[in-house]
Parts: structure tokens; C-alpha cells; sequence
């Protein structure tokens, strides 16, 4: 019976139609139940969702590492440059449910071609900012653009769990996560290597040919989003806990209440991702004081972001194979602490270059290491809690607290007296150079207490996996027992 199946795929496949060819089925391993299929399709799904993230990260730190030329270009300072990327944080936080809610119900689908016009719509709105006018509306035009995008954010950054869920098999969801989730960071490195490049130290930027570079990748994205995602699930699902029925969105929410090792998790992943948006955002501010330029700062901002990307993908291969989620999260979780530390001595003397882009690389390695392997964590803490909720609360507990230490960062700041060993490269009007001693302080303890709590409060039960591996166990004895019946019949 089984190989008679197996032998039918191609006639199935074909019966699906010319539009349907892509959904063309690839076996699992032996091991594997012949019920379960993944497709070739997944990867286009996939790679949508991973651009879409590339193009709203990059319009998200477009400004960052160029934050004294984009006070100079728009008539504001500092503070108000920082909320060109805080804003991304401020919108996620109630539209984050809202997310959440319509990708769990409405389907990938909807939520991804949504948010590709979203933030095609955002990135206009900042090139029209460029134009001739004067500065209040060309700041309101860029920040209402900015405010834009960031409707976008939440449905890419919840996505990456529910494809790899939905359309993809055990030993390959971590990697399929990690791929969707780290092209945020991806996308926040271009715009740190692409931002400086472009506008350079000028203090009289044109930022018009800046704005249309990062509107390219945001309509490539939408044409490929609106007509080549045509389906929310695959026609057979790839494992057994992708064949079963998510909870109700607010059925989910009740239970997820009462499960205190998720609570933990939310909190110190949040934790984590809210330190690494206020390094991304501030890293600029910080180091240039210290007599670093706008390059180097984006430079370093790269190396966070781009070695990064290398220990999420180390990562996620590994406990693809292993298994390990817990033990490689509280491994990375303690080593990104001790780099937060190291960042934190360095940044009080001047000028070590070497040094702090080796430890800035290093925070990235270990730091990124932590994203997709905790949002697998989420969905396996809260199984059968629809993927989008559980990833979901993660991301808002790192935009909410992301929000908190921006802030209170920029208040720890003290202002550079005129005597003062520190120095700054610029002389533009609007930038007024500050001392974040105080405020790496606050970073570096608030990453060594979160990782504390992480390592020894946090117990992972692996209800997803316990979910499969019973599963197969039924449907092994079933095949027993149904070949027995034959034997004996």
C-alpha cells in the first residue's frame, strides 16, 4: 500500500494544474511518514518573507549610522533622529496583536502581500520627503513615512515562525527560521554599510538618491509578493504538528498565560532583542565621541549585524540536528553577556578600533545565535498555541523594552564639556556629542541579570516534539497492527 502511494505522487502532483507546478513534492527520509510532504514552493515562500524583512530592516536603521548628517539635512537633533527608528518600536507594540491575530487566522498569505504594499507605501513617503520644502514638513513627511514601514514590521518579524511551521519538515525549521528572521538583521547591516557610503560626512547631504536606493529592494519585493505567493499552507502538510488544527488566537492567548516558562523566555529574549535595537540605534552616538567617524561606527554596526547572520546560521544547523534549543540558547545567552561587558570597558577609553570591532563582532555571533533558536523555543514552549502568538509576544517584549532603554540610555548621557578628553569629528549645529559611560553601564548590567535569569530560571518541556515523536509512535503501531491483521487474514 505504502510504495503504491509513493509511486502515485507524480499522478497527483499533475492533477493539481499548470499553476500548481512549483508545489512540486520532495519525500521525506524513510524515517518519514509518506503522509507528510514538503515542496519545492516553500523556498519561494520563504524567500519572500526573508526580503520583505531584508527591505523593512533597512528602512528601519536608514538613519542611524548617519545621525548627525540627518539632523543637519532635516533641522532636528539628536533625540528626534533616534525616533525615526524608535517609532518602528512604538507602532509594533499595539499592532503587534493585531499581526498576530491576522496571520494566525487570515493566513500567511494575506498578512505577506499586505505588509509588501505597507512598506512599499512607507519607503514613497520617504522619498517624497527629500523634495523641496521646508524642514518641519520635510521631518513630519520622513517620519510619517517611517511610522509607515513600521505597520509593516510586525507581520515580517512574526512570519518566519509560521512558514517554517507550516511549510516546512522537523529537521529543517530552525534553519528556515533563522533565514526569515535573520534577513531583518541582514537588512540593518546593508543600511549600516549603504548610509554612510552614500551620503558620506557631508554637512549639507542630499538625501534623495539615499531614499530611492532603499525603495528599489521594497518594489522588487511586492511584485514577487502580490504574484507569486498564491497559497497560505502547502496541500499536504510537512509533519504531524503542522497537520494539526492551531488554537483560537484568544483561546491561544489564555493558555499561554499559564505557562511560566514561556513567561521567562518572553521576557529575556525580549531583553536581548531590546539591547541589541539600542546598540543598533545609539552605536553611532556612542562611539564618535571617542573619536570614531560615521564610517567606522557603521563599519562596527556591519559587524554586529554580518557576523551576526554566521552564528544564527551555525546555530540553527546545529540544533536542527541535535536537538539542543535550551542548551545552545543559555550557551550563547552567557557568552553575549560577557562581550556586552567587554564592549562596555572598551567604549571608555579612545580610539581601539581593532578591539572594539572584534568585540562587537563577537557580541553579534553570540547574540544572533539566540534569535531563531528562541522563537523555535516559543513555539515548542507553547505547542499548540498558533506559531505567530508565540513568536509574537516574544518581538513585543523586545520592542516595548527596546523603547525603555533607548530612553533611559539617552537620559544616562551627560553632555561633553568643552575641556573634556572626548572629542567628536563633526562640528554640525544640531549635534550636541554626549558621554554614554553611564549608559553602557546600564546596558552591560541589564545583559549580565538578564542572562542569569535565563540559565537558571528557564526549562524548556518541548511540547511540539513530544506532540511528533507521539504521533509517529500511533502511527508505527497502527502499521503494526494493520500488518498483523493482513498476515493473519
Amino acid at each position: 500500500m505504502e510504495e503504491g502511494t509513493n509511486r502515485d505522487d507524480s499522478r497527483e502532483i499533475s492533477d493539481l494544474g499548470e499553476g500548481d507546478r512549483l508545489l512540486d513534492p520532495v519525500s521525506y527520509p524513510e524515517t518519514q511518514s509518506p503522509g507528510y510532504r514538503v515542496y519545492k514552493k516553500r523556498w519561494l515562500i520563504l524567500a519572500v518573507v526573508a526580503l520583505l524583512n531584508v527591505s523593512n530592516g533597512m528602512l528601519w536603521i536608514t538613519f542611524s549610522p548617519i545621525a548627525d548628517v540627518t539632523a543637519a539635512y532635516y533641522g532636528v537633533g539628536d533625540m528626534a533622529v533616534n525616533w525615526l527608528s524608535l517609532i518602528f518600536l512604538v507602532v509594533c507594540i499595539p499592532l503587534g496583536l493585531v499581526a498576530a491575530w491576522l496571520l494566525d487566522t487570515l493566513g500567511l498569505r494575506t498578512g505577506i502581500v499586505l505588509a509588501a504594499w505597507v512598506n512599499i507605501a512607507g519607503s514613497v513617503l520617504r522619498v517624497v520627503s527629500c523634495l523641496p520644502m521646508s524642514h518641519d514638513h520635510r521631518f513630519a513627511l520622513v517620519l510619517s513615512g517611517q511610522a509607515l514601514a513600521a505597520c509593516a514590521q510586525p507581520f515580517m518579524l512574526f512570519a518566519p515562525t509560521k512558514v517554517a511551521a507550516v511549510w516546512f519538515k522537523d529537521t529543517q525549521r530552525a534553519t528556515a527560521n533563522m533565514i526569515a528572521s535573520i534577513a531583518n538583521p541582514v537588512g540593518i547591516l546593508l543600511a549600516n554599510l549603504i548610509s554612510p557610503a552614500v551620503v558620506g560626512d557631508s554637512p549639507k547631504p542630499d538625501l534623495l538618491h539615499l531614499m530611492l536606493i532603499y525603495t528599489i529592494p521594497a518594489t522588487i519585493v511586492v511584485v514577487i509578493a502580490t504574484f507569486g505567493v498564491c497559497s497560505s499552507v502547502p496541500p499536504t502538510p510537512p509533519t504531524a504538528s503542522a497537520a494539526e488544527t492551531s488554537q483560537p488566537f484568544f483561546k491561544g492567548l489564555k493558555m499561554i498565560a499559564c505557562r511560566r516558562s514561556y513567561w521567562i523566555l518572553a521576557v529575556c529574549f525580549g531583553t536581548g532583542l531590546a539591547l541589541f535595537t539600542t546598540l543598533s540605534t545609539l552605536l553611532q552616538q556612542i562611539l564618535c565621541p571617542r573619536g570614531y567617524s560615521d564610517s567606522f561606527a557603521g563599519l562596527c554596526g556591519a559587524l554586529l549585524f554580518g557576523v551576526g547572520v554566521v552564528g544564527a546560521g551555525l546555530a540553527s544547523l546545529f540544533v536542527d540536528r541535535t536537538r539542543k534549543f535550551e542548551e545552545v540558547a543559555k550557551i550563547s545567552f552567557a557568552l553575549a553577556a560577557l562581550c556586552c561587558v567587554g564592549f562596555m570597558v572598551l567604549a571608555r577609553y579612545q580610539a581601539h578600533p581593532v578591539l572594539m570591532a572584534v568585540v562587537i563582532a563577537l557580541l553579534g555571533f553570540f547574540g544572533f545565535a539566540l534569535y531563531p533558536v528562541c522563537l523555535e523555543l516559543s513555539v515548542e514552549s507553547t505547542y499548540p498555541v498558533a506559531e505567530a502568538t508565540s513568536a509574537g509576544f516574544l518581538i513585543i517584549s523586545g520592542q516595548i523594552q527596546g523603547i525603555l532603554y533607548i530612553l533611559v540610555m539617552e537620559m544616562l548621557a551627560r553632555p561633553i564639556g568643552p575641556n573634556s578628553a572626548l572629542s567628536h569629528d563633526h562640528s554640525l549645529e544640531k549635534v550636541k556629542p554626549e558621554d554614554y559611560t553611564m549608559s553602557d553601564i546600564a546596558f552591560c548590567s541589564v545583559a549580565v541579570l538578564a542572562s542569569l535569569v535565563f540559565m537558571f530560571f528557564f526549562k524548556c518541556d518541548y511540547l511540539r516534539m513530544k506532540a511528533e515523536q507521539e504521533a509517529a509512535a500511533e502511527e508505527i503501531l497502527n502499521a503494526s497492527l494493520h500488518h498483523r491483521r493482513y498476515v493473519f487474514s
